[in-house]
């Protein structure tokens, strides 16, 4: 076997209006049309994916609430950390510096999804 690309992720949600605000408003990510028949939205960043899927029953919790970094997370690069810290808190987003002391931030999308913003 051999793995040649990532192709997407996929997250579960609870409020599908509230997340494509996020991950489309907040975050900016482009949307992209797809064909499936059960709620959802995608987007994708650079041929990569990310397939917002609405919950059918309750989500877990953060697993490690102290370092945000280390529960599932999905991570993103950008140009200007700070500039992203900025917008993020100009949204009421939490924010979370990274323990490590390296460039990057961890926020939360309204239902406690981890996403990363590394600068690099």
């Amino acid at each position: 076997m051999q793995i040649t690309r990532c192709l997407h992720t996929a997250i579960l949600v609870s409020d599908l209006e509230q997340a494509k605000h996020f991950y489309g408003t907040v975050l900016g990510l482009p949307r992209v049309e797809r064909v499936l028949k059960f709620p959802g939205a995608w987007y994708e960043v650079d041929g990569y994916q990310i397939h917002l899927m609405l919950a059918e029953s309750g989500l877990e919790g953060l697993q490690n609430a102290e370092k945000w970094g280390r529960n599932r997370h999905i991570a993103f690069s950008v140009p200007d950390l700070e500039a992203a810290k900025e917008h993020l808190l100009a949204h009421h987003c939490p924010i979370q510096m990274s323990a490590s002391g390296r460039a990057a931030l961890f926020t939360q999308d309204p239902d406690g999804n981890v996403i990363e913003l590394s600068e690099v």
